[in-house]
């Protein structure tokens, strides 16, 4: 096993930058809105222009996992080889279902490595299912399990591969540094902050438009380039981005070759094999108002083209003795 990342300074606001966010989705039960979630988001069309935006888009967030496939394209480029299932589960949150942890130890082995490599966090499955099958054969916290071993899989493979320090990936300048010009190119901005992301790698900030247009350059780049490569890879499996059940590989399921990946905090970014993509952030972080605020961008978008099965995505109910007596859905 890894050593574990030192600590970074924790930084104590006095005075805080607020972005100017816009209620994006509200909670009803009869005949009252009982909660409201504010945000930001934006929709680029096909040629990188804003059609459509809310709040502060220009503000910088902390895309959080929604870099993932960002990072992907990167180790790609540094020289990194993946088959299709691999590279879709380092572009991850995954369930932590079997299917998940053994395409994470392929990669591994596939480096001559195992999972003592791995420097990410201890996790249960992070799918409720999935959890509890896990948990009632008798499974522990391991780093395989943690959502987010797929990339970290992918990070320490490229780190055997071009002989750095495996011992200490997470701390390596040079896998660093590409981590970061590669989001820097992608998505057009310049990083605004560095922080520590929950499974132990770096986490950057960037604009949701910023964010929208990397997932831009994935969707729509030419054949046999890794953008590409890393979203025919996600749009392919996307029951290894996510899992199932997950509404993030339910929308990648209605809508053939759209690249989408969620991240903590309220984070959704989608892009359209034409070019067009969406990226929001909800203020509260709450994710359940991640995907009615995406839903409804694409089905204005899409008109009377957008699949009836994303309108199954658009809403939840709120129940009162097991049955709806309200609803989540954006304004």
């Amino acid at each position: 096993m890894n050593p574990a990342p030192s600590q970074p300074q924790i930084t104590q606001l006095e005075n805080p930058v607020l972005a100017k966010h816009e209620p994006l989705v509200v909670a009803t039960r009869g005949d009252a809105v009982e909660s409201i979630h504010y945000g930001s988001a934006v929709l680029l069309d096909a040629n990188g222009e804003v059609r459509t935006s809310y709040g502060e888009p220009q503000a910088a967030y902390y895309p959080r996992s929604a870099l993932k496939p960002l990072f992907a394209v990167g180790m790609l480029r540094a020289g990194l080889e993946l088959d299709d299932q691999q590279l879709a589960l380092a572009s991850a949150s995954h369930s932590g279902a079997p299917m998940h942890q053994q395409v994470a130890a392929s990669t591994l082995k596939a480096a001559g490595l195992d999972a003592t490599a791995l420097g990410n966090s201890t996790d249960l499955p992070y799918g409720v299912p999935e959890r509890q099958a896990y948990v009632a054969q008798g499974g522990t916290a391991t780093q395989l399990a943690q959502n987010c071993s797929g990339k970290h899989a992918a990070l320490v493979a490229l780190s055997k591969l071009k002989g750095w320090d495996t011992a200490n990936y997470l701390h390596d300048e040079r896998l660093l540094q590409m981590l970061q010009d590669t989001v820097e190119e992608l998505t057009g901005e310049k990083i605004s902050g560095v922080s520590t992301d929950g499974c132990g790698t770096p986490v950057y900030l960037i604009s949701l438009v910023g964010l929208a247009r990397g997932f831009a350059r994935l969707a729509s780049a030419k054949a046999g380039t890794p953008e590409a490569r890393v979203a025919k890879a996600m749009s392919t499996h996307p029951e290894l981005v996510a899992g199932e059940g997950r509404d993030v590989t339910a929308l990648m399921r209605a809508l053939p070759g759209a690249v989408a990946k969620d991240g903590f905090e309220g984070i959704q970014a989608v892009a359209l094999p034409d070019g067009t993509a969406l990226a929001v952030k909800i203020a509260d972080g709450g994710d359940r108002a991640r995907m009615p605020i995406t839903i409804k961008l694409l089905t204005e978008f899409l008109g009377e083209a957008a699949p009836a099965a994303l309108a199954e995505l658009a809403t939840s109910p709120a129940l009162g003795g097991g049955a709806p007596v309200g609803v989540l859905k954006a304004l």
